[in-house]
């Protein structure tokens, strides 16, 4: 990783773990599901409120854990609102693959293009857990299960 993308990886992991968007349960939400990474001690709850159209209208989450895995969370509802559910799941497929690092090399959507900075975790095998324990989570909300593991 360069030292630019890693500064960048620094920079966005504190501002969203200090700063976390989308941080509240959601009274409206037609979808939940509970994370656990035993592994870590990261907990959260996924909140998915689709509309009319099965569409993600809102997303949200609420949680503890290390500041990886609250900013992949809270980057993660930014990015799902308006998004259909195959569109949600397959983000999660690109996302695990780059943090795996089995997609190097993987075009992004220009407005899912921040996601990248996250990859830096396969720098970092032990982490890459916390990193997509909320997508696996939000993953699981969808398919209509109350609870994932990375375990």
């Amino acid at each position: 990783m360069s030292d630019e993308l890693r500064e960048l990886y620094q920079e966005v992991i504190l501002e969203h773990g200090k700063n976390p968007r989308n941080f509240h349960a959601s009274d409206a939400a037609t979808k939940e599901a509970r994370g656990n990474n035993p592994l870590c001690g990261d907990q959260l709850v996924v909140y998915l409120t689709l509309d009319d159209g099965g569409n993600v209208a809102d997303a949200s989450f609420l949680g503890k854990g290390c500041a990886i895995s609250m900013a992949s969370a809270s980057m993660m509802t930014e990015i799902l609102k308006g998004r259909s559910p195959n569109e949600a799941k397959s983000l999660f497929d690109t996302f695990h693959e780059m943090c795996t690092g089995e997609g190097e090399g993987i075009d992004l959507p220009e407005d899912v293009e921040k996601l990248r900075v996250l990859s830096g975790v396969r720098e970092f095998p032990t982490r890459v857990k916390c990193a997509t324990l909320p997508w696996h989570t939000m993953v699981a909300a969808l398919n209509d299960e109350e609870e994932i593991s990375t375990e």
